[in-house]
């Protein structure tokens, strides 16, 4: 990420912090991870170990997106993904669940990771213009499916990352084209599920598959360097504090939120 062009994570990273020494799941795979950023949970408690998502526990441990809808109903949620277990799954109960009130799925595997993205950046833009947008969650596939598909951390997964920092570019530019973004305050979180080695697999435990990055930009994010230890289960609480939603310790969260 460090040696790619990115523009518009950078010009993010100058409006708030950013840490390279986000901890993520063992095991460093995208089930266990993007439950554990969602729900604020690590796996002993959500119960998703593998990419199979058996022994998952949703109900207990919901999506953030979801404790949005069950506490401030009134607030408008929109997700997309291209990774189609986050929001489909056979017998229901998903990370991504249908409490939110506008879901996107779209099939990386059958449109093309590169597209499936580009159609995800598409309809998140034309929700921001369109609609009330109090908190989102978007999915962008193509630079981890890039990297597995050339067994590589080379040039095209390279061009993958900075083809997402167009994305980024595209979706913040909708956020402040909004007419009522004077009167909003924004926080852009932005991170991923898992680290890879350089022959672009994952799921060990070295320090290059289970280290990830978190960003934080807006006039709520936190400023300089971020000097606390930081966790993949940290973004949810953090989303949540930010719209003033009081965390529960009933819900027993693993992360804290990143101020």
């Amino acid at each position: 990420l460090m040696e790619v062009r990115t523009p518009n994570l950078d010009a993010l990273a100058d409006g708030g912090s950013m840490t390279l020494r986000t901890r993520t799941t063992t095991p460093s795979v995208s089930g266990p991870a993007w439950s554990s950023m969602l729900t604020g949970v690590w796996p002993e408690k959500h119960g998703v170990v593998d990419n199979e998502f058996e022994g998952r526990r949703y109900d207990a441990y919901p999506g953030f997106l979801t404790r949005i809808e069950q506490l401030r109903p009134e607030l408008s949620t929109f997700a997309v993904v291209d990774w189609v277990p986050l929001m489909e799954l056979e017998g229901g109960s998903t990370a991504v669940g249908p409490e939110v009130d506008r879901r996107e799925l779209l099939d990386g595997y059958e449109l093309g990771w590169a597209e499936a993205d580009a159609r995800a950046t598409a309809l998140t833009v034309q929700h921001l213009a369109s609609s009330d947008g109090d908190a989102l969650f978007v999915y962008l596939g193509n630079p981890d499916e890039t990297s597995h598909e050339t067994g590589s951390i080379g040039p095209e997964y390279r061009e993958a990352i900075a083809t997402a920092d167009d994305h980024v570019g595209r979706i913040v530019e909708a956020v402040r084209a909004r007419p009522t973004f004077a009167s909003e305050s924004w926080l852009v979180i932005v991170s991923t599920d898992h680290g890879r080695r350089a022959d672009g697999g994952h799921g060990g435990d070295s320090v290059q598959e289970l280290t990830t990055f978190l960003l934080f930009s807006g006039p709520a994010a936190p400023r300089g360097t971020i000097t606390r230890d930081t966790f993949i289960v940290d973004v949810a609480p953090t989303a949540l504090a930010h719209l003033g939603i009081e965390i529960d310790p009933s819900w027993e969260l693993d992360g804290s939120a990143i101020r």
